[in-house]
């Protein structure tokens, strides 16, 4: 799901929107996943920066002041069992032509300092049926105590957590006949 054996295509979508600058203390890397659902579908899901509940199950709530745009911030609340319980998150971009949604974390109660996160969508035919290739990268200060190895292994276990939620939700939905965006604001 990381960066080996990522497509020729896979690797151009990442040159061209998943850039990271990291520093010397920070780590970088990309995770890929294949959904068997539509882009406007997982993109409806994905876009929702006051929502992110709807597939991340460590997020129990969401409070977003005003209407979701650029500049705006989100306080999250964590599930239990994670070494946080907050999180406040501002939406850097969220482009509804190039599915493209940019989010970082300004503070909280967890060990993630200048988080970052690119999430795009990219369409791709699955057995013959319209899917989704979603590609998410971050970079993130490396915590005192930790090494670069394992602070990229938590960040991309959550991260996998995600994808894996957002394709069941997204493919589930597909079944039902959900092709058209949902829950547009």
């Amino acid at each position: 799901m990381t960066g080996n054996g990522n497509t020729r295509i896979e690797m151009e979508y990442i040159w061209r929107h998943h850039q990271h600058l990291t520093r010397e203390n920070q780590c970088s890397s990309t995770l890929v996943k294949h959904i068997k659902a539509p882009p406007p579908l997982v993109w409806s899901l994905v876009r929702r920066f006051d929502q992110p509940q709807k597939y991340k199950p460590f997020v129990s709530r969401c409070i977003v002041q005003g209407d979701p745009e650029i500049g705006s911030v989100r306080e999250v609340n964590v599930k239990t069992g994670l070494p946080a319980t907050t999180s406040t998150e501002q939406l850097e971009q969220l482009d509804d032509n190039e599915h493209i949604l940019r989010v970082k974390i300004l503070g909280g109660d967890h060990r993630l300092r200048n988080y970052s996160s690119i999430l795009t969508l990219h369409p791709e035919i699955i057995d013959g049926r319209p899917g989704t290739l979603v590609i998410e990268s971050f970079v993130v200060d490396v915590p005192d105590g930790n090494t670069k190895d394992e602070t990229c292994y938590f960040v991309e276990a959550l991260i996998k957590c995600n994808l894996k939620s957002l394709s069941d939700v997204s493919e589930r939905l597909a079944v039902q006949g959900r092709t058209e965006p949902i829950n547009h604001y």
